[in-house]
């Protein structure tokens, strides 16, 4: 009888019409904010769980491409059995056009509390070919 308590409580909340509104197909989305001060467009990025060491920003033909890692548990005799599992593991990035005259040195980016910020000036001096990372302060 206990187990079918508990199995009818993860049915409830898994039939939420909250979660099924899209909200569990949205959790590796990077949600950010672009901000125009005018001088420079601010990207803020939201990546909860990650570390410096996992993100990456790199600039190549145009686009600044944000990427973040987080390891995955691994599939051994002993791992955990899971009822449900939201928290995200593995790779996701996303891309912004900057446009063709930015080089690796205008962008400023920093990470803090899990908010990867970003500084992109609106003009660039020169075009740049090569895939260059973003240092990440």
């Amino acid at each position: 009888m206990l187990l079918t308590k508990r199995n009818s409580l993860f049915d409830d909340f898994l039939n939420d019409p909250f979660l099924n509104d899209g909200f569990l197909n949205r959790r590796a989305v990077m949600k950010t904010d672009i901000e125009d001060d005018g001088t420079n467009y601010r990207i803020e990025t939201e990546l909860p769980g990650y570390s410096k060491e996992q993100i990456r920003a790199d600039l190549k033909d145009g686009y600044l491409t944000i990427l973040a890692n987080s390891a995955t548990e691994s599939e051994d005799s002993n791992s955990k059995k899971y009822i449900h599992k939201e928290r995200y593991n593995g790779s996701i990035k996303r891309s912004f056009y900057v446009g063709t005259g930015l080089r690796q040195e205008d962008i400023k980016a920093s990470f803090e509390q899990g908010i990867l910020k970003l500084t992109v000036p609106k003009e660039a001096p020169k075009q740049n070919e090569e895939i260059h990372s973003i240092p990440i302060e």
